[in-house]
């Protein structure tokens, strides 16, 4: 009897030791997994920022904003053409490192509002004479949003990254 009571005890102590053991090493790999993720730097700022980046970035490419902004004197209609579809793709190619940070549907808006701007471009150039100027270019343009206001989508995707970033905050 002594014999399988100390059996028993041994078993005992060994199973609560083990036991005892594999608490121990499941909540030091907790802290450590807690430690990592509290090291990891956080997501929201740096998506917020990726926002405030894009906003910016359609606040430039849209198109009163940019004619103001490039407007040079002399150029030809074909000059001008260059100049606005450039500067278009500059600033969306420095900023197309946002995407990561963005919803889809986000980058997706900017995406359609670059396209839709070089399309208006290149489409009101194509129909001006060749001896257009610059000047008669960023005229037609004007004038084509003013009679179409709708045709500009800078309002509305200004509006869904504001909705999207709003939603982080």
């Amino acid at each position: 009897m002594v014999i399988s009571l100390i059996i028993a005890f041994t078993l005992g102590g060994a199973l609560a030791y083990a036991l005892w053991k594999q608490r121990r090493e499941a909540n030091q790999a907790l802290d450590q997994h807690e430690k990592q993720k509290s090291a990891a730097p956080p997501t929201q700022p740096l998506q917020l920022q990726a926002y405030e980046r894009l906003m910016l970035l359609v606040d430039r490419i849209a198109l009163p904003n940019l004619i103001s902004r490039v407007n040079q004197p002399g150029l030809s209609a074909r000059e001008m053409q260059t100049v606005l579809t450039q500067q278009i793709r500059q600033e969306y190619e420095y900023n197309v490192t946002q995407q990561i940070y963005v919803t889809p549907e986000s980058w997706e808006a900017v995406r359609n509002l670059k396209d839709q701007n070089l399309l208006i471009i290149n489409q009101i150039a194509s129909f001006l004479p060749a001896e257009a100027t610059g000047q008669d270019l960023n005229r037609s343009i004007l004038e084509m949003l003013m009679q179409s206001p709708k045709a500009s989508l800078h309002n509305v995707v200004a509006d869904v990254l504001s909705y999207e970033a709003k939603k982080l905050m």
